[in-house]
């Protein structure tokens, strides 16, 4: 496979993902701020805005509408939805030929749907029903991509750029409830103003794990359980577990369609992460500093991330020859 092949389907995977969690996390935060005095609905924004590694102290986000614009319309933030769903367009047209006509259809409609619609057309109307729409599109494009695309070294590529981008996003995002000194403004930390089970209950609902939660625990919202949850539950979909299992199993997939040694190194990397989550004990995992735990897990994601483009998208093509 091409090495621009491979990068294209990749990002489609990332960005495709990415647009899912921003959209999700905004949900989320306009549906549990709904009726709050605004210091809470003020300080669940600085939460939004930490989790998805914007500045918190962005001087033009000083309410909802201007954070709606700004993560889901404003097409000079690289990472708002507008944008990803445009990069994640971009690159199908790319690599037509690689993927399905459907997964195409959807991707283009997807992108036209979200090119209609602007911030006021969105906050005049139910903006939740609109993110709903980008994330139903999301899991349609994920779900006809695994049902209509060959199960071949290029659907492992869109898959290691999905994962990738859901174990670095659920890190994140647990790293600023879990340790939110560094990530929260101090002044926000210093007046608390959520209550405790609002503030796990939004985590877990912008992880999409509320329900599976209760289901495996109770209602009853422990910080431990969660972590143990979303950290190394092996069979929740939006777990750090099961994600670094996919994308290892992704990874996989890519070295037995190469057969060439330097195609190893990204998933050896992953193969290491992955036997560790498997074997990971949470009380374990909170005697030590969690702050340092999970950014080790991120940072070796990058790693993986790293090791991927050197072996397939940036390697130097007299290495083929030796």
């Amino acid at each position: 496979m091409l090495s621009r092949t491979a990068d294209s389907l990749y990002w489609m995977g990332r960005y495709v993902e990415r647009a899912e969690h921003t959209a999700r996390l905004l949900d989320v935060h306009l549906d549990l701020t709904l009726d709050q005095p605004e210091k809470v609905v003020d300080q669940r924004r600085q939460y939004v805005l930490a989790a998805l590694n914007m500045p918190v102290d962005h001087e033009t986000i000083e309410d909802d509408y201007s954070l709606t614009d700004a993560i889901i319309f404003d097409e000079a933030n690289p990472d708002s939805v507008k944008s990803c769903i445009i990069s994640a367009r971009e690159n199908a047209r790319q690599v037509r030929e690689q993927i399905s006509s459907e997964m195409w259809n959807q991707l283009n409609q997807f992108y036209l749907y979200v090119a209609q619609v602007n911030i006021d057309a969105m906050w005049s109307a139910e903006p939740q029903e609109f993110l709903e729409q980008i994330n139903e599109g999301a899991h349609l494009f994920h779900g006809i991509t695994d049902s209509t695309m060959n199960h071949g070294q290029g659907w492992h590529f869109v898959e290691v750029g999905r994962f990738v981008e859901r174990v670095l996003a659920t890190i994140r995002n647990m790293s600023i409830y879990f340790c939110p000194e560094g990530r929260i403004p101090e002044e926000t930390l210093k007046a608390p103003l959520l209550d405790e089970d609002l503030r796990w209950l939004g985590l877990l609902r912008s992880c999409t794990a509320f329900e599976a939660y209760c289901k495996f625990y109770t209602a009853t919202l422990k910080p431990e359980h969660i972590l143990d949850f979303l950290l190394i539950n092996p069979v929740f979909p939006h777990s750090v577990a099961f994600s670094v299992s996919m994308l290892h199993h992704g990874l996989e997939g890519i070295v037995d369609s190469t057969y060439k040694p330097r195609s190893e190194r990204a998933y050896r990397r992953a193969a290491r992460l992955n036997a560790e989550l498997q074997y990971a004990q949470v009380d374990e995992i909170m005697e030590g500093d969690l702050d340092i735990y999970l950014s080790d897990i991120s940072q070796r994601c990058h790693q993986i991330h790293d090791a991927l483009y050197e072996s397939y998208i940036t390697y130097d093509v007299s290495s083929d020859e030796d």
